[in-house]
């Protein structure tokens, strides 16, 4: 009877498989440590003219701190590099940048990983208008809809026993 009792941490270690599958691929642009503030300024600016969403880096969005070139820039570099759907050259930045296979986010920060995210996770952030509310996220949506689809295979393998026949 050791078989029902190993269902729940098979299916949470098939979940946590699944979860990183799903970021294999991935690729983030970010400012080379080597470049110049000058430079790095250069190219923030070109970045934050030419199509990067630039919000989260104003003084009060989630990624203003710390407030240094080197982190600006990378976000910046970053979500131009996510907008033109990781296409060859648009990471370079005059030398600037380089892409990074390890997701560069931090604390509240987090860095777009494609296209469609903006870099926002699922809190109160405030939109181009000012007004203040939740914004979904479609990463967070997407793997629900994978944890109940494994959730639902685990019940129909055995549905005699119940999820927490191992735990009670």
């Amino acid at each position: 009877m050791a078989l029902p009792a190993l269902k729940l941490p098979l299916f949470f270690l098939s979940l946590l498989l699944t979860t990183f599958s799903v970021a294999d691929g991935a690729s983030w642009c970010v400012a080379r440590s080597d470049a110049s503030n000058q430079a790095l300024q250069t190219a923030l600016d070109y970045a934050c003219a030419s199509g990067a969403d630039c919000t989260p880096l104003q003084s009060d969005g989630l990624c203003f701190l710390p407030n240094t070139i080197q982190a600006h820039a990378s976000y910046a570099f970053n979500s131009y590099y996510q907008r033109r759907a990781m296409a060859p050259g648009s990471c370079d930045f005059a030398g600037t940048a380089t892409v990074a296979k390890t997701d560069p986010s931090y604390g509240s920060c987090m860095y777009p990983s494609s296209p469609r995210h903006k870099g926002s996770i699922g809190v109160i952030v405030r939109d181009q208008e000012g007004s203040v509310g939740p914004r979904p996220i479609e990463s967070t949506k997407f793997m629900m809809r994978i944890w109940w689809k494994h959730l639902s295979l685990l019940l129909k393998w055995d549905s005699n026993v119940s999820l927490c026949a191992s735990c009670c």
